[in-house]
């Protein structure tokens, strides 16, 4: 195709008509399908060896998880975004990928046949939380690669649109596996899902590695924080969406509100577990016709504003429908957020440190969600699992509007210059 005929094609079009990317998507469909299958089969598991028998209730326990997936993101994550600087990207997923596909076939044939299941669970946790810390940074930092950057914004959606719908499904899959056979099928089909997805990443050429990158070490890993702290409106993305999540995300907590406060069984947990999931995919299809975010920095901050609000109401609502619809409008202002803030980063970062300042992102990231875990099920252990949710949501509505206030370059940063 001739490039006056892209240039008359919608943008989001043009990053279809790349193979590469349609390659890299699809085999990230099915990695984050295995991965948020695995999240909640693992919630579930720990949720029913724990409810019961057990010194500490589900909600501590569901808090340590959380810990135990945040330690290695750190010394892991730092060293990996260095790696992803100057070796092939691909490999880099190839290689963690392989190995979390090796400890949910030791999870999927250890339930039921070893004699201490949580430990065995818990030593998954933190195995998979060192391959996603390997991974991550070279996941993110690879797709500005494959496009040209005036298309990159919708290339995001696209590669956003596609893993918000395996989000989604993961959940769903995870609740009607564990009803039909046991959480040991769970980890059976998210297996499976790994295999399909190692597959379809090998059909992704290998680009090399990228030029100009620090060889790994400290001094590396410090470029790649210093650039971080030289750019006060990538710090602040990254920031106000750490904050944001640790005091707001009610992920942890749903197979509590699922088990105990909505008393739903497995399916009624799947369900609920992907609706926020849900919310992300329709958001998202939404973006993908419309015009790509040219004041990115202010969508970013409405969205999470809109996002603590939700929260608040998931909190407050002792409802299955009421409760689904505020995780679901959660979820689409997570995902107004997620593409404003990889726009804003991916695009404010030259190529050679992109590994860096992704795996820097990745430590804010994790401490959201892994932190954020671990401070609502230790919140919820020392009151209740709502009072944590609706006070969250609210103190991150005051962070947020704090936020707005103080960062003009954020509300003005533009995607084209």
């Amino acid at each position: 195709m001739s490039a006056a005929a892209m240039t008359e094609r919608h943008p989001t079009l043009q990053a279809l008509d790349v193979p590469e990317l349609r390659a890299f998507i699809v085999s990230r469909f099915f990695g984050v399908m295995a991965r948020s299958l695995l999240h909640a089969a693992l919630a579930w598991h720990i949720f029913d060896l724990t409810r019961e028998g057990t010194r500490f209730g589900p909600a501590f326990h569901l808090g340590l998880r959380g810990l135990l997936e945040f330690l290695p993101v750190i010394p892991v994550g730092l060293l990996a975004g260095a790696l992803a600087d100057v070796r092939d990207r691909r490999d880099l997923i190839a290689i963690a990928r392989v190995s979390t596909f090796l400890c949910v076939v030791a999870l999927w044939l250890g339930t039921g046949s070893v004699g201490d299941e949580l430990t065995l669970v818990y030593a998954a946790v933190f195995a998979h939380a060192v391959a996603w810390g390997i991974e991550f940074p070279a996941n993110q930092s690879m797709l500005p690669t494959l496009v040209p950057r005036e298309i990159f914004p919708n290339a995001v959606i696209v590669s956003a649109m596609v893993r918000n719908g395996a989000f989604a499904a993961g959940p769903v899959a995870a609740g009607f596996a564990i009803d039909a056979g046991g959480v040991e099928a769970a980890y059976g089909l998210t297996a499976g899902l790994y295999a399909l997805s190692l597959l379809m990443l090998f059909r992704v050429p290998r680009i090399g590695a990228p030029g100009g990158g620090t060889p790994p070490g400290l001094a590396a890993v410090k470029e790649g924080i210093a650039f971080v702290k030289a750019q006060p409106v990538v710090l602040s993305a990254m920031a106000l969406d750490m904050v944001a999540v640790i005091l707001a995300e009610p992920a942890a907590l749903l197979v509590i509100f699922a088990g105990e406060i909505l008393e739903l069984g497995p399916r009624g947990y799947g369900l609920l577990a992907a609706a926020t999931a849900i919310g992300t995919a329709s958001a998202s299809i939404i973006l993908l016709f419309r015009r790509s975010f040219q004041r990115a920095g202010r969508a970013l901050l409405g969205a999470v504003f809109v996002f603590g609000a939700a929260t608040v109401v998931f909190g407050a609502s002792g409802s299955f429908p009421l409760s689904v619809l505020a995780l679901v409008v959660a979820g689409a202002a997570d995902q107004v957020s997620q593409v404003a803030r990889s726009t804003l980063i991916q695009l404010s970062t030259p190529d050679s440190l992109r590994g860096r300042v992704s795996a820097v992102n990745m430590i804010f990231i994790s401490a959201s969600n892994e932190l954020g875990a671990a401070f609502s099920g230790f919140f919820a252990a020392a009151t209740s699992a709502p009072f944590a949710i609706v006070a969250g949501g609210l103190a991150c509505l005051g962070f947020t509007g704090a936020i707005s206030r103080r960062t003009t370059a954020l509300r003005a940063w533009r995607t084209l210059p």
